[in-house]
């Protein structure tokens, strides 16, 4: 694409306006959660275009002071922007900063705010006669027309005639372009993901949106590298992005290169920018941090950081689920079940057509609530509503599975939540026998098994020392495919020892003395 024709696009969007003394930003952010991704990248089209912008809440105080701390903070803007659809009708939070809007709209000529809507929903009554513009088909991230009507709107300016056809241009593009994203996301073509990538049109060098579509297709089929390659051009082009960023990282530590997320998220956090998505996949890294280090300051940080995030934004249910997971984990099952019984409010109990992550987590709700039955029907349901998100369906078994580890579920139990993931290589599988409770002889067995397969080359050397059961069952069925943890000891026969057909004496004394539960895990 010729840079001239980006350069146009970038000419007649309006430049920002000077600030008055007093005011921070020029443009308040008001949204729910769930539409977090959505306004990540209006923020960074408009901190691309020299707008100073406030994002978050974290910085509002809480309690009987939070209209008037909320107020302060929108009186250092000179504008602001809500982000409607039907999924924040009951927000309480919106229509608090609708009010204070209005208010400060009466008592002060300069302040203008409009409204963006994601979806065809009606208006609330209280909000009929505000300036909006409908998004709803660029509910992908915010492009083309609405966009520049919005920047214009912002300062009670029409479109310029050259500004219509230029984005009307992008409207088109920008459709015919989600459709085929999509598409292939939907059918599992990742090729067709990063081919899309490579487009050199106004519609892919103008915003973000389209790119940071494509990472997030990818990394949910499991295809990290594509992702991060994809994530790296994305960077390149709009390097003060903070979307691809998050998605860079998210990609990376779940490909388990989570030191390398951690630095970019950190350095995310420290210079500021603290919205509940960044705190959330930093708070990730640290779990990732901790389960290969097992330092419990770790864990502790992880929680911390889903909490600040679920209090600043009290409508994020992923930040809610994540600190009542985190504190079930650090053994403070009463906070969990509090933190879980607010996440309930948000996702309800049944699971939710087309959103997998609402419902895994109403499935994740139940499961801290120890109502195991329920919590398998609704995984199962998560996974139907999505059966190609093998990575995500990944990340919500490895969740699941530690959190067994510290509800202490009957065997049956345990096999009606984990049977959701049979579908995964690792994953318990129907055929295993539930019953089955390890003893001083069956890890002693276990243990030989190991040696036994990284003496022959089955396994890597670090799964003597963690223990990680997908490694294990990745090793184990090499050498026999579908076998069974019934089947160990003979399997163990077959494969031979080390040493003369016994592992090393300080190994089996480490065996001995580790957790049931632990070993448990292994033998699955």
């Amino acid at each position: 694409m010729p840079n001239s024709a980006l350069d146009q696009w970038l000419d007649l969007a309006p430049k920002p306006w000077p600030l008055k003394d007093g005011q921070k930003s020029h443009i308040y952010l008001s949204y729910g959660s769930v539409h977090r991704p959505w306004v990540l990248q209006l923020y960074d089209i408009l901190k691309g275009l020299g707008y100073e912008v406030f994002l978050d809440r974290n910085v509002l105080t809480g309690g009987e002071n939070i209209v008037r701390s909320l107020e302060e903070a929108i009186n250092q803007s000179s504008s602001a922007v809500l982000v409607w659809s039907s999924q924040t009708v009951d927000s309480e939070w919106i229509k608090l900063e609708f009010e204070v809007f209005v208010e400060l709209a009466i008592k002060r000529s300069d302040f203008r705010f409009v409204i963006a809507v994601l979806d065809h929903s009606r208006l609330p009554a209280f909000a009929l006669d505000r300036v909006y513009f409908n998004f709803s088909e660029f509910t992908g991230g915010p492009s083309g027309t609405p966009l520049l009507e919005l920047l214009y709107g912002l300062q009670g300016l029409r479109l310029p005639d050259e500004a219509i056809r230029l984005a009307a241009e992008v409207d088109v593009e920008t459709k015919e372009s989600l459709g085929l994203i999509r598409a292939a996301r939907s059918i599992g073509q990742p090729r067709a993901l990063v081919e899309l990538a490579q487009r050199d049109t106004l519609a892919w060098r103008t915003s973000p949106s389209l790119l940071c579509q494509v990472i997030e297709a990818l990394a949910s089929l499991g295809e990290y590298e594509s992702a991060l390659r994809v994530a790296e051009q994305c960077r390149s082009l709009f390097p003060r992005a903070i979307r691809p960023q998050q998605l860079q990282a998210l990609a990376l530590a779940r490909s388990g290169k989570w030191q390398d997320a951690q630095l970019i998220l950190t350095k995310l956090y420290e210079s500021g920018e603290r919205d509940a998505e960044t705190l959330g996949i930093l708070a990730r890294t640290w779990m990732d941090r901790y389960t290969a280090e097992r330092n419990s300051l770790f864990l502790r940080r992880s929680r911390d950081l889903y909490l600040e995030a679920f209090r600043a934004a009290p409508d994020d249910f992923y930040a809610g689920i994540n600190a009542a997971s985190k504190s079930a984990l650090l053994e403070r099952l009463e906070e969990a079940a509090q933190y879980a019984k607010e996440v309930e409010t948000l996702v309800g109990t049944e699971p939710t057509l087309g959103d997998y992550w609402k419902t895994a987590t109403s499935a994740e709700v139940k499961l801290l609530q120890r109502d195991f039955a329920v919590a398998g029907q609704l995984y199962r349901a998560a996974v139907s509503q999505d059966p190609l998100a093998l990575g995500s369906h990944e990340a919500t078994f490895q969740q699941a599975e530690r959190l067994l580890e510290h509800l202490n579920p009957t065997p049956q139990e345990r096999s009606l939540v984990l049977s959701a993931f049979a579908h995964l290589s690792h994953a318990p599988t129907s055929h295993q026998h539930p019953d089955y409770q390890p003893n001083p002889a069956d890890r002693a067995m276990a243990a030989k098994l190991v040696f036994s397969l990284v003496a022959r080359r089955h396994a890597e050397p670090d799964l003597v020392s963690s223990l990680e059961p997908g490694k294990f069952w990745e090793a184990v069925r090499k050498v026999q495919p579908q076998a069974t943890r019934a089947e160990l000891a003979a399997l163990a026969g077959e494969i031979g020892g080390v040493e003369g057909g016994n592992p090393s004496p300080l190994w089996l004394a480490w065996v001995e003395t580790v957790r049931s539960k632990d070993l448990d895990k292994l033998l699955q």
